[in-house]
């Protein structure tokens, strides 16, 4: 018996990225791709990267004889679905957008949302029936500093971060078009960015009564997909301490590793992998995380969210290859 799962707007580059999991995911058939400006046609004829693949059709509306929803619609189109549709409690729901991931936001329709960041809450994801997906941003941060927050080391944190072009979804906008993101980087949202909200929760949940600023300055980059993200703290351990703590945080985590090698965007671009490098000057920790933001920061690691809440094998359709070159 697989799992029947819908998705809401699946046209998206998050929506496309979850048909090409989900059709090759061994536990899973895809009973709806949802578009309302795409209905009628193949998924193919939007997402290219799919032809061959699947020959599902994108569909105009949706229905609950499924298992679990993926709302791929984009930030506030999430908490306008759960509200205005009476999700039959055995559906699980799993949104990508931003609006169910502050604690203050969590709770919608007779649902409570659990922040899906398996690294620190895989035991309330395996029986939660609402997921709210981390931001992309969010997730290589957090990853970075999870370990120094459980150990009670961090103060003050200096951040910054580069993105691709995809992180701003499919809607054109002037610092989308190719034109105007070849050849140049721009600083934007600077100290301001809406992922330092949910950063500064899951940062509290291992580090109790402590204010922790974490000063994040986010880059647009000259390139597709992926975020490399280096965060700058204080730490008087020794870089071999540091090495042992942050593998031994992540033994149990299939796609969070430390390497102990430089790292680049290439080794984890196509998969839900984490891969994070430390580097030590004197008391001056700089910590290197990399991720691809449209899996591991959206996707992937919404189907691994929706693994944990069947019971199945945390990397259950996510065991993807990098392109390396």
């Amino acid at each position: 018996m697989k799992i029947k799962a819908g998705i809401i707007g699946a046209a998206g580059y998050t929506g496309g990225e979850l048909i090409r999991i989900l059709i090759n995911h061994p536990n899973v058939a895809i009973a709806f791709a949802q578009s309302k400006s795409n209905a009628g046609k193949y998924c193919y004829e939007v997402h290219g990267d799919l032809i061959g693949s699947t020959e599902l059709v994108f569909a105009a509306q949706h229905h609950f004889d499924i298992d679990v929803i993926f709302l791929c619609a984009g930030h506030g189109e999430g908490k306008k679905f759960v509200t205005e549709n009476d999700i039959p409690a055995h559906v699980k729901v799993i949104d990508i957008g931003n609006d169910f991931r502050l604690q203050a936001d969590a709770h919608c329709n007779g649902r409570t949302f659990i922040y899906g960041l398996p690294e620190i809450n895989r035991t309330q994801i395996k029986t939660a029936n609402s997921i709210a997906n981390p931001g992309c941003f969010a997730t290589a941060i957090q990853l970075g500093l999870l370990p120094l927050a459980k150990a009670g080391l961090l103060q003050e944190v200096y951040t910054t971060g580069i993105t691709g072009s995809t992180g701003a979804g499919q809607s054109l906008s002037a610092t989308s078009h190719f034109s105007w993101r070849a050849n140049n980087i721009q600083a934007y949202k600077t100290l301001s960015h809406q992922h330092l909200g949910e950063i500064g929760e899951t940062l509290l949940q291992l580090q109790h009564n402590k204010n922790i600023a974490v000063n994040f300055v986010p880059w647009r980059g000259d390139f597709t997909r992926g975020i490399f993200v280096s965060s700058t703290v204080d730490c008087d351990l020794s870089a071999e301490a540091l090495n042992e703590m942050y593998t031994s945080f992540y033994a149990e985590y299939f796609f969070t590793m430390v390497s102990k090698l430089p790292i680049h965007l290439k080794q984890v671009v196509n998969t839900n992998k984490c891969v994070i490098q430390l580097g030590k000057v004197g008391n001056k920790l700089v910590i290197h995380s990399a991720i691809d933001n449209l899996l591991k920061g959206a996707s992937g690691q919404a189907v691994q969210n929706m693994n944990l809440m069947f019971g199945l094998e945390e990397s259950a359709g996510l065991n993807l290859k990098a392109v390396g070159f």
